[in-house]
């Protein structure tokens, strides 16, 4: 795996027990590199890590705020090990790799196997993944796209702020639990708080 746009590593492994329980790919990269952000922020892999707290795989998959706790299709088997600048999950269930889209909770298959999903970021992550690399970020940080994405109003409109990744992940896992049952023709209305 050649990944030349790392552009940080996670310090060294603090939580070796969970690397027993993942599969053996992900595993070997995370023994070699123990979780990374490239690009500045287009793609984070967590790590075999105890903190920071938004690098720990531990933590996305069994902590207090897991994934499988804010969003309802996702099963406690299910493995969150990396993000994308706006907050999409990908997430390992029986070897395959699946994408959350954070906004809606709907989950899709994005590759066959974890190795598949790698190579993917190696070759060219900006169309794999549909992400950006013009913006910026710092390690923790999550772009928040208002209006979000799931709404007609947004798109290239859309503003794009750096918010610190707890908070986008409770934004957007908050956001697919109120708009769960809304057809795709409905209508919501935001009620700002101060």
């Amino acid at each position: 795996m050649n990944l030349s746009s790392i552009t940080w590593r996670g310090d060294s492994i603090d939580d070796v027990e969970i690397l027993r329980e993942l599969p053996a790919a992900l595993s070997r990269i995370l023994a070699d590199t123990n979780g990374f952000i490239l690009h500045e922020g287009a793609v984070h892999v967590r790590g075999a890590s105890l903190s920071p707290e938004w690098h720990s795989l531990r933590a996305a998959w069994r902590g207090q705020h897991a994934f499988c706790t804010l969003y309802e299709g996702i099963g406690p088997a299910d493995i969150p090990f990396a993000q994308d600048q706006f907050g999409d999950q990908f997430l390992i269930r029986d070897n395959v790799v699946l994408r959350l889209f954070a906004e809606t909770g709907e989950v899709e298959l994005l590759t066959e196997t974890v190795e598949e999903f790698f190579c993917g970021l190696s070759a060219d992550v900006e169309h794999f993944l549909n992400v950006g690399l013009t913006h910026p970020l710092q390690p923790g940080e999550l772009l928040l796209a208002y209006p979000p994405f799931v709404f007609q109003q947004s798109g290239a409109t859309a503003s794009l702020k750096p918010v610190r990744a707890d908070e986008v992940i409770l934004f957007h896992a908050d956001l697919a639990r109120q708009i769960r049952d809304v057809p795709d023709d409905g209508y919501v209305e935001f009620k700002i708080k101060d």
